[in-house]
């Protein structure tokens, strides 16, 4: 976008949706259907920015964690060893 800020009012439906005008699609390229992830700033602003590849998504799961107070990391390092040992255990 330019400097100038530009502002559209749209409707948020009972299920959460909102739909990205036309025009900021069409700016941030946008493909539909796609995908976008929405970042809050150190100023407190919401940010809508497009995902265009996987890389995109890198860091959205940072300090997340399952019900059993897991992070994505920790549960792939249990699921690979976990693997691990029941591939030894077949030979």
């Amino acid at each position: 976008m330019s400097n100038t800020e530009s502002e559209k009012v749209v409707s948020v439906s009972s299920r959460g949706q909102a739909t990205i005008p036309k025009e900021f699609r069409e700016e941030l390229g946008i493909d539909t259907p796609g995908r976008v992830k929405f970042v809050r700033t150190e100023e407190g602003d919401i940010v809508v920015r497009p995902i265009h590849s996987v890389t995109d998504l890198r860091g959205i799961l940072k300090d997340k964690t399952d019900d059993q107070g897991r992070t994505a990391t920790e549960r792939l390092q249990k699921e690979r060893a976990a693997e691990l040992l029941d591939n030894s255990s077949s030979f």
